[in-house]
């Protein structure tokens, strides 16, 4: 029992050491890069950036494609309300919206307070 999970175990690791050494990049999401330009190592000439040759990941360019990315999760999307169709004006805070339709008016719900003197104990 012990010796099939060590072996199976083994197996696991070598395949999952395998997919990385085998992966594909071309299958990698294509992105501007890095200024690297064809920079090459001076001892064995291989280039120093996976990505060389690409422009700079910065600019309009990035800021657009930032700007798009987020949209479709950072928008508000209210639900249509038919109350909101009668509005003609709505002047703010504390304020009651104009209408079309009848003119509603509330009252305050109290007119005049009761007085009380004020005697100093």
């Amino acid at each position: 029992m012990r010796a099939s999970l060590s072996i199976f175990l083994l197996a696991v690791v070598g395949i999952v050491v395998a997919a990385v050494a085998f992966a594909n990049p071309a299958l990698l999401p294509q992105h501007p890069g890095y200024p690297m330009g064809k920079a090459t190592d001076p001892v064995n000439g291989q280039a120093l950036a996976n990505d060389s040759g690409r422009a700079n990941g910065g600019g309009e360019s990035a800021l657009s494609g930032a700007a798009a990315f987020g949209e479709r999760h950072m928008s508000q999307k209210l639900p249509i309300n038919d109350q909101n169709q009668r509005l003609l004006e709505k002047p703010g805070a504390g304020m009651l919206p104009k209408v079309q339709g009848p003119n509603i008016v509330i009252d305050p719900p109290v007119k005049e307070a009761t007085k009380v003197q004020a005697s100093p104990q």
